[in-house]
């Protein structure tokens, strides 16, 4: 038993120290990780919201249609390099929304030109008036025959950046997929000698005349290298199937926030100042009350939670997992809760104590009684967890995801700490004989023979 104590005791320390290099400083490169990941509400940044139109996809397709598009804009946004982005698919009465967290961008002008390159790719014709008007095509979709218009959705993947061998200007190759082909042969043919052009959002990229009946394959022209291959590297990390703007009076403007709003990085940084003097003000009172009340126990205990503090933000930095303001009073509430376990199991030793036990046997006895109350009052919380992060995610309420994903990650977390890094440094100090003064452990004579009688 001495021997194994020894191990886990080691093994301890190993993951103290590790959990210690990793999270100090907390801004330090580790294993390829830049520091802890915080969220919007304490880094900054811009929250934006986004209407789809999915009028031209069939009601039963919207919502896988939905899911894709929000996994081709994550990819798009990572492309870009900006630093932890959050999007979210929001549905309520059949209309789907796009919510994007974009940390670190508190400009949000900056943050829409970020956005709007998410807007389809998009052909236009000249009316009668030379406006720029969509050009659209009548094609056979599932037996049923539809007007669309020609996009960027009809895109096959793997757009291709190249040089114009005879010219030497950057071009962009890209391939219709059926429906785009179709719909590509309808209007060169009808634009013969006439202007397609090609907008980006309400950007107009080039405005070529038609000379040939285009089939199968394009190109885009008027990109500079550079830009012909950022295109190319958002196009290629997957289509957008819809448009992304809002409808106003029942026409939609695309590229065009529903909602929009920016945190500033000073807020943020407030919180978290805040937040750090809560959390300190909090420790020193739990490490002070557990100190009187238990003497070496609650010493022990504290060491417990200088463990479990290290590995704990160790985790939130190697996972990594996302830090908002919210998780941070779940993480604060975690603290304590890691310290709620102890006072179980302290408070059934004290009992055996008085009760005439040895100080091995009561400490053993305190484990074993207490487990099955911390178990159920951590299984109880851990459902809480999981109803709050399903809700969060069902409601669009990201913060209460926060919360719900670390209060249950350091409620898990508490549970080795208390049942394993507690128990193994009280065996080796009851196991050394260093302190074998009942008072140490909470206990007067006077109480135990009290309780023998």
């Amino acid at each position: 038993m001495r021997s194994r104590n020894v191990y886990l005791l080691i093994f301890i320390l190993a993951l103290f120290g590790f959990a210690l290099w990793s999270v100090v400083p907390l801004d330090r490169n580790v294993l390829g990780r830049d520091g802890l990941r915080l969220g919007l509400d304490l880094a900054g940044g811009s929250y934006l919201v986004y209407q789809a139109d999915v009028s031209d996809i069939e009601p039963d397709n919207r919502d896988e249609i939905m899911e894709g598009v929000k996994g081709v804009i994550e990819r798009r946004i990572n492309a870009l390099g900006i630093t932890e982005p959050v999007v979210q698919l929001q549905k309520q009465e059949g209309e789907y929304n796009i919510a994007i967290q974009l940390p670190g961008i508190a400009d949000i002008k900056k943050a829409k030109e970020t956005v709007g390159l998410f807007a389809v790719l998009e052909f236009r014709e000249q009316d009668e008036a030379g406006n720029w008007t969509p050009a659209t095509g009548v094609v056979t979709v599932n037996g049923e025959e539809k007007e669309l218009i020609l996009s960027s959705r009809y895109f096959k993947e793997n757009t291709i950046p190249t040089v114009d061998q005879t010219t030497g200007k950057p071009l962009l190759i890209f391939y219709w997929d059926e429906i785009g082909q179709q719909l590509s042969k309808q209007i060169t043919t009808r634009l013969l000698g006439k202007p397609l052009a090609i907008f980006l959002g309400d950007e107009l990229i080039m405005a070529p005349t038609v000379k040939g009946v285009i089939e199968d394959r394009g190109q885009i022209e008027n990109l500079s290298l550079a830009d012909a291959q950022e295109l190319s590297r958002l196009l290629n990390a997957g289509r957008i199937d819809v448009p992304l703007g809002r409808w106003v009076e029942g026409e939609f403007e695309p590229s065009v926030p529903l909602y929009e709003r920016t945190v500033d990085a000073t807020l943020g940084q407030d919180s978290i100042q805040k937040s750090i003097l809560a959390a300190g003000i909090g420790i020193a009172l739990l490490l002070i009350f557990m100190i009187l009340y238990y003497r070496l126990p609650g010493l022990v205990a504290c060491l417990s939670l200088a463990v479990y503090g290290a590995v704990l933000l160790a985790i939130f930095k190697l996972v990594p997992i996302t830090l908002t303001l919210p998780g941070l009073a779940g993480f604060i509430v975690s603290l304590g809760m890691a310290v709620d376990a102890n006072v179980l199991i302290f408070e059934r030793m004290k009992e055996e104590l008085r009760g005439g036990r040895s100080v091995g046997a009561a400490a053993e006895a305190g484990f074993n009684r207490a487990w099955t109350a911390i178990r159920d009052s951590n299984i109880t919380t851990f459902i809480a967890c999981i109803v709050l992060f399903w809700l969060g995610g069902t409601l669009g309420a990201l913060m209460v995801r926060g919360f719900a994903l670390i209060l249950f990650i350091g409620v898990a977390l508490s549970m080795f700490t208390a049942i394993v890094v507690t128990r193994t440094f009280l065996r080796l100090i009851i196991g050394s004989q260093v302190v074998t003064n009942l008072s140490a452990y909470g206990v007067t004579p006077s109480q135990i023979v009290r309780n023998a009688k």
